[in-house]
């Protein structure tokens, strides 16, 4: 199903658009995104509201996705394996958002220790999008650090063990995400953008 559409959104491009082909593989990498996000947000919600987590999902996945979108981090080379790490992430850390009771000192030194571990590693790009620019990478990490700072201190000042919750475990799921480690036991390239050093030092 996924090739039937990404094949016929793809056709139009490739007919009436002049794009070489690095340009056509980042298009098409896009729109299998795309579909890939819309398909296991309609299950993963559907789910979510079967098990009555709706709520934290939508509250957990905000506060991630203010994370991800900066500090990136891997994704899963088959179809089937990023619906199934996604379907188990997106239902595993809502449950523990609601469940987790973890003293807030221990909270904020875990997140600062995650801080430190983006400051070092974010943005972590992917073989399909490297990030060549020096500039671009740079501003990544350090969005991406000024929202786990942010982080921490509404961690410090809330005190909804529920809200904390949520927050500081947005803060572990995109650390996790961004480490070497994680790419080696998925066996993913890491730092991408080094294949395009000469690229790199241009931008």
């Amino acid at each position: 199903m996924k090739e039937v559409v990404v094949n016929n959104l793809m056709a139009p491009i490739i007919k009436y658009k002049n794009y070489d082909e690095v340009k056509l593989a980042e298009i098409k990498y896009g729109i299998e995104s795309f579909y890939l996000t819309i398909t296991k947000t309609i299950v993963i919600f559907g789910l979510s509201y079967f098990l009555g987590t709706i709520k934290t999902l939508l509250l957990f996945m905000f506060f991630y996705t203010l994370l991800r979108v900066n500090g990136y981090g891997l994704h899963a080379k088959k179809s089937w394996q990023c619906w199934l790490g996604s379907t188990l992430v997106f239902l595993l850390m809502p449950y523990l958002c609601l469940v987790t009771n973890i003293q807030k000192p221990y909270l904020i030194v875990i997140a600062f220790i995650c801080l430190l571990l983006a400051f070092k590693y974010a943005p972590a790009d992917t073989e399909k999008k490297p990030i060549i620019s020096k500039r671009k990478r740079r501003v990544h990490k350090y969005l991406c650090s000024i929202t786990i700072i942010t982080y921490i201190y509404l961690i410090y000042s809330l005190q909804s063990t529920y809200l904390q919750n949520i927050l500081f475990f947005s803060i572990i799921l995109e650390t996790l995400m961004i480490l070497p480690i994680s790419y080696k036991i998925f066996k993913l390239k890491y730092d991408n953008y080094i294949n395009y050093s000469n690229i790199d030092s241009a931008v």
